[in-house]
């Protein structure tokens, strides 16, 4: 019972970060919905595997946090410098 709640509400936050990913409307905007899609996909796996009494799962979970914190950082900085950028071209068409 319990564990049926817990992935019945692991996939409503799933499905409302895919629900934004697809909408976005701007790039941090799909980053985070991602992120949290990750996150809502590990915590799921992590609930099936206590369910099961498996620890086979556990070292696959540990990978995909590693491979989600490393896309999130890297989205992040391309992100960061973007925004940078076009700063730059704003202050270059004001002067003149």
């Amino acid at each position: 019972m319990i564990v049926s709640v817990a992935l019945g509400g692991l996939l409503l936050a799933g499905a409302a970060a895919v629900v934004r990913l697809l909408r976005g409307p701007t790039l941090a905007d799909r980053v985070a919905a991602l992120d949290v899609a990750l996150v809502s996909l590990m915590s799921a796996m992590a609930v099936g595997a206590v369910e099961r009494g498996s620890t086979i799962e556990l070292d696959l979970l540990v990978v995909i946090a590693v491979v989600g914190f490393t896309a999130t950082v890297a989205a992040s900085r391309f992100i960061e410098d973007e925004d940078i950028e076009d700063e730059d071209i704003d202050e270059a068409d004001k002067d003149p």
